[in-house]
């Protein structure tokens, strides 16, 4: 895989309560990724950027809501891919320094 298709797969991290919660118990961090990537280009794309390695992976699709607007129109959020990837012992990957 090229390198500038490695930089386009993880599109970000994604943090919410959860994802906090399973990253502190189980070592496992979960990303906003491109809806066309596949389990092993995610987990290239980990390995690559982050510098460590992969023990688990997950992905699963997200499906968008259905919101109404104050006007009453109904609108829909676009469906996205998340996954969440387990570490191996030792390795972690700390946001607050990539930028």
């Amino acid at each position: 895989m090229n390198l500038e298709r490695i930089y386009t797969v993880i599109l970000g991290p994604h943090v919410s309560e959860k994802t906090t919660m399973l990253g502190e118990a189980n070592n496992q961090y979960a990303f906003k990724v491109a809806t066309d990537s596949t389990k092993a280009e995610i987990k290239q794309a980990v390995e690559t950027i982050f510098k460590v390695v992969v023990a688990d992976l997950q992905v699963l699709n997200v499906k968008g809501k259905t919101k109404r607007t104050s006007k009453g129109k109904i609108r829909r959020r676009s469906n996205w891919k998340k996954a969440y990837v387990r570490l191996e012992a030792g390795h972690e990957i700390d946001f607050a320094d990539i930028g």
